[in-house]
């Protein structure tokens, strides 16, 4: 019997549709959730991933300004550009497409926007409010997988999850915003020895490794929930995630495809911070959001 699959695109246009209910309403009290993306140098992949950002910001009404620079962009000028954009009053969210070139450090660009604009949660202070549980930006793809899991019904307090990567955008917040809904949560990764003996274990198992196909049947525990966070490019060149689909299909009760799964919730969430940072703008300065 196969999996049961989790749609991330039809979860993700779910809740895209009530985000746009949210725009409509912000925009009838004249005000457009704005959201700038900055891009620099010319990664193909970066471009493709802002080309869609822009375009799903525009079907649920948002405003996107692509600020684009050139890959001789010095820290500087990258810094001076971010200053500026926490200073304009249309724009609600500021995101900085990554990896940027290696002569700028990424975690100061990360620190320079704004708390009140940092839509992908990021910063060093969302992620610490993040880890205290208090209201904040939370990261779009773990916020995302957070998101499948409460659609599908799947119970999270009490279960063992099991997390394969501890990446700062994936791993570590994803071990996080499970325990906070009272999972017991285990982190593993490149020098965990025996991985199988740890993943075994997992009610549910979040795949963030970045290595095509990964995760194999010997790696899942009957009835497990298996999320794939994973994109990747098999010998084939075709699309995979961190998961073999094919070999653990059947032995998982619940699966994310890849493509489909996980990826469509990254935009989505964005959208749902940057909406929520246009709420909050709005909410101080004393109107009233229906």
């Amino acid at each position: 019997m196969s999996s049961a699959i989790i749609n991330g695109k039809e979860i993700g246009q779910e809740i895209r549709n009530t985000v746009a209910e949210r725009v409509a309403r912000l925009k009838e009290q004249g005000l457009t959730p704005g959201l700038a993306v900055v891009l620099v140098g010319d990664n193909q992949a970066s471009a493709t991933y802002v080309r869609n950002k822009q375009k799903s910001c525009e079907a649920i009404g948002m405003f996107s300004e692509l600020i684009k620079l050139p890959e001789e962009t010095t820290q500087a000028e990258l810094l001076r550009q971010i200053e500026s954009l926490n200073n304009r009053e249309d724009i609600h969210g500021i995101l900085v497409q990554l990896p940027l070139p290696k002569h700028i450090d990424e975690d100061t660009v990360i620190a320079t926007i704004a708390v009140d604009k940092d839509v992908d949660g990021f910063s060093p202070v969302s992620v610490g409010k993040m880890m205290l549980g208090q209201e904040t930006f939370l990261p779009c793809t773990p916020f995302g997988v957070m998101k499948l899991l409460e659609y599908s019904g799947i119970e999270i307090a009490g279960k063992h999850a099991v997390i394969v990567g501890r990446s700062h955008i994936v791993g570590k917040p994803m071990g996080q915003l499970l325990l906070q809904k009272d999972a017991t949560v285990t982190y593993t990764h490149s020098k965990t020895p025996d991985l199988p003996s740890f993943t075994k274990q997992a009610d549910i198992l979040i795949a963030a490794v970045g290595r095509a196909n990964f995760i194999t049947k010997e790696h899942v525990k009957e009835g497990a929930v298996v999320i794939d966070v994973g994109i990747n490019r098999d010998e084939n060149n075709k699309l995979c995630g961190d998961v073999n689909f094919s070999e653990v299909d059947g032995i998982a009760s619940h699966i994310t495809p890849v493509p489909g799964g996980v990826g469509p919730m990254t935009i989505t969430m964005l959208l749902f911070n940057t909406v929520q940072a246009a709420e909050m703008t709005l909410a101080s300065n004393n109107k009233v959001i229906n």
